[in-house]
């Protein structure tokens, strides 16, 4: 995959084209692409997604405290490059993009720039100055400039719309088995190991602690999940716990992202490790004491070694 970070005169040949935000990839997106991907090999033609960063709704609004992402940017692009992507245009949203009508969008960039054959459109779809283009839109646009147009329904499981917002609630909720099977994939963060308290390894249970993932990530509820984590290439069991550490701290302003992982010692200070959530398995509760949190410990244990090798694992790339 191809990946452009601004927009100039391009030579694909029958570009089959997706637009949008992809405010975390999630199995709506990636029926969009297995759709752009069957209309390519028709057309004898190449797949582009144009998409933008930073999320439209920072730069508008100009406050990104409030406003939590599903991926960031080098997660949505090792997500598209999986997917087989051809070409992957990033667009530097501005505020006087912002303005830009979804007509002369349409003509600037889809047609004039890119050279548009066809082009797949999301259900829900909104774009241009104030979201005014719609697929209706659309219609009167490819007729004039020429290209051909499809709007894909609503991706659907049990009933239920899949959507990033729905997505971003599961994950806040702590419910991961459900958020998992919607994205298609296990959600998961990356993080640089950074030295804590080390009182894990005094009681039996190292950890390592996670310097906080990239800005307007959003990080799962606080509590203590069973995950997966990839350090150097290898796969390995955790249990890991966000939040306070009330039994060792009374401090509640420092919030913490440590994980143990399960059969492993090696020294990974100053690593970049990738962390899987599988499930939330508890709160986090303070104990009376150290003894009861590694009784406590041990269950954890147990349970997310019970949990990993009997759940099957949610890979839309397998």
């Amino acid at each position: 995959m191809k990946v452009y970070r601004n927009i100039e005169t391009f030579s694909f040949r029958n570009p089959v084209v997706t637009m949008g935000t992809f405010d975390g990839i999630h199995l709506g997106h990636f029926s969009i692409i297995e759709l752009m991907k069957k209309r390519a090999l028709e057309l004898n033609g190449e797949t582009v997604i144009f998409t933008f960063w930073p999320h439209p709704r920072i730069v508008i609004s100009g406050n990104s405290d409030e406003i939590y992402l599903l991926n960031s940017l080098d997660e949505k692009i090792a997500l598209f490059q999986k997917s087989g992507i051809d070409h992957l245009i990033i667009f530097p949203f501005t505020k006087e993009f912002a303005q830009l009508s979804s007509y002369n969008f349409v003509k600037d960039f889809l047609v004039e720039k890119i050279g548009v054959n066809h082009l797949v459109f999301g259900y829900d779809h909104q774009f241009g100055k104030n979201r005014e283009g719609s697929f209706q839109s659309l219609e009167k646009c490819a007729e004039e400039f020429n290209f051909s147009l499809e709007q894909i329904p609503a991706f659907s499981i049990r009933g239920e719309n899949i959507s990033s917002t729905k997505i971003r609630k599961l994950i806040s909720e702590g419910n991961l088995l459900r958020a998992n099977e919607y994205l298609g994939y296990n959600y998961y963060l990356k993080g640089s190991v950074v030295g804590g308290m080390k009182l894990g390894r005094k009681i039996g249970f190292p950890t390592a602690n996670i310097a906080l993932p990239a800005e307007q990530k959003l990080l799962p509820v606080n509590g203590v999940y069973a995950v997966c984590v990839r350090v150097e290439g290898e796969k390995y069991n955790g249990m890991m716990n966000i939040g306070y550490k009330p039994t060792v701290s009374s401090k509640t302003q420092n919030l913490t992202i440590e994980v143990h992982i399960i059969d492993f010692n090696k020294d990974i200070y100053n690593k970049s490790i990738e962390i899987e959530f599988i499930t939330k398995i508890r709160e986090e509760k303070k104990f009376d004491s150290l003894s009861l949190l590694v009784e406590q410990l041990n269950r954890d244990r147990l349970m997310v070694l019970n949990l990993t090798k009997n759940l099957k694992e949610v890979n839309f790339f397998s």
